[in-house]
């Protein structure tokens, strides 16, 4: 393929991330008017967002080993065509039930187009600077689309309805379709000759699926909870088989092999580490500045867009930081800067304001965040054949949504534990909540830093000049 045609295949698989991270956020504005609505209890309504989240994190595992095997093309064809139809159904609900199936299906439709367009992104271009500065242009976007959602889930909502938030992902799904068939490449993949894991498939999304629905019910209904205490115990049972299933079948979804890789095993926990850490950022700050600072919720998604801005520029040059600092030295770097952003959050104050208690500490995670992103996705696929895109893309996406699912439940958790057990005025409360939840945050970057200086990216395959075939590399010297 060209090179220009490569890289207006990347805009379109970029801007289906926009999209798939613009609908993670833009649900969370239209929420309350949708509970007004459709007159859904508050129980109901978090399941409008946790059913996405469920779905979504349990399928994309399978979905990106499924783009390997079936065709990365195919798969992502197929999810963006889930995604709309399920957005459809959301436009046109008239009850609980009937919204929370359509955000359930609206999830196993981005699981496959997500896992699919970056396999797509690796397939595309080779390890180097080229992959450095696509993966740059993902992280940008996925900023954007955060960010974005917050201000347009308030635009819409206010002009059109809530109902306006789901009829976008229809018309943005179609408008990805159209040019796809000829703008990325085709290929039938390799499920004939490789077979596929039926087992495997089952036991390991049915275990991550049931994983992710106790992460997210454990915000709901406690940590100890026998809901929460039954579904965690039968995701690890299920885990567990997925791994016995793994060792024992002749092509498994995950080779073990694969999962021995010290660099991608490493990069897979930063990955979510990093989400752990700076995901529920955006969810707190916004509670803040609406609950606490009065700000309506538009104002509220338009303060993140100066942190936006500061995503875009700083992913395009990604690629040239980590050609000077290398990989490691880039990472460490960006997790230090999440300490630290998060760290000057945690000082907020009741009767603060958005320029002296939020933008400083916005603009240093808006560095930040391409950096982590951008190094944890280039290490999580550095040890990856051409034929693993799927998986590779799969399992650091894995990582990312558990990472932000646990983030979230577990630093909401310490917020309203903080806000509870203070006797100071509600204001003061809860910003004394905001700020540990941030302080946390701040915590686990750290252990990201200590991690990351342990990482050891390998040595590019060098050839054989008398053979011409490619000869592992060393290991990279630190």
């Amino acid at each position: 393929m060209r090179s220009a045609d490569r890289w207006r295949a990347l805009a379109l698989l970029a801007c289906t991330q926009f999209v798939l991270l613009l609908d993670t956020s833009i649900i969370n504005v239209a929420a309350p008017s949708i509970g007004d609505g459709l007159d859904i209890s508050p129980a109901e309504l978090s399941w409008v967002a946790n059913a996405y989240l469920v779905s979504f994190g349990g399928l994309l595992l399978l979905s990106g080993r499924a783009a390997d095997l079936l065709g990365r093309r195919r798969i992502f064809l197929a999810g963006l065509g889930v995604l709309s139809a399920a957005s459809l159904l959301g436009a046109l609900a008239d009850n609980a039930a009937l919204l929370i199936t359509s955000r359930a299906v609206q999830g196993v439709g981005a699981a496959m187009a997500a896992a699919a367009a970056f396999a797509l992104v690796l397939s595309l271009f080779p390890d180097g600077p080229e992959r450095h500065r696509a993966l740059g242009v993902f992280a940008a976007m996925a900023g954007a689309g955060g960010a974005v959602g917050t201000v347009l889930g308030g635009v819409l909502t206010s002009w059109l309805g809530w109902e306006s938030t789901f009829a976008l992902n229809v018309l943005a799904g179609v408008a990805l379709m159209v040019p796809a068939p000829r703008l990325l490449p085709g290929g039938t993949g390799a499920g004939r000759e490789q077979g596929f894991d039926v087992p495997g498939a089952i036991a390991g999304t049915a275990g991550l699926a049931l994983l992710a629905y106790a992460v997210v019910n454990a915000g709901e209904a406690g940590w100890r909870s026998t809901a929460t205490l039954a579904t965690g115990g039968a995701a690890v049972v299920l885990l567990v088989l997925f791994a016995l299933v793994e060792r024992r079948v002749a092509h498994p979804l995950v080779p073990p092999a694969v999962l021995r890789r010290p660099t991608l095993r490493l990069a897979n926990i930063l990955a979510a580490l990093w989400q752990m850490s700076l995901f529920p950022m955006f969810f707190l700050v916004s509670l803040y500045l609406q609950a606490v600072l009065g700000h309506e919720a538009v104002l509220g998604g338009l303060a993140l867009l100066p942190l936006c801005v500061v995503v875009i520029a700083v992913a395009s040059l990604a690629d040239r930081l980590i050609g000077r600092f290398g990989l490691r030295g880039v990472m460490t770097a960006g997790f230090a800067l999440v300490a630290a952003g998060m760290a000057g959050l945690s000082r907020i104050s009741a009767d603060g304001s958005f320029a002296a208690d939020v933008l400083p500490s916005t603009l240093v995670l808006g560095v930040a965040l391409p950096l982590v992103s951008i190094t944890t996705n280039v290490a999580a696929t550095l040890d990856t054949r051409q034929d693993e895109a799927g998986l590779a893309s799969g399992l650091v996406n894995t990582s990312l949504q558990f990472g932000s699912v646990i983030g979230l439940a577990v630093l909401s958790g310490v917020a309203a534990a903080r806000t509870n057990a203070s006797t100071a005025a509600h204001d003061t409360a809860l910003t004394d909540g905001f700020g540990a939840a941030f302080l946390v945050g701040a915590a686990l970057a750290v252990l990201g830093v200590l991690l990351s200086l342990r990482l050891r990216p390998p040595a590019p395959p060098r050839q054989d000049t008398e053979t011409g075939t490619a000869v592992a590399g060393e290991r990279a010297v630190p």
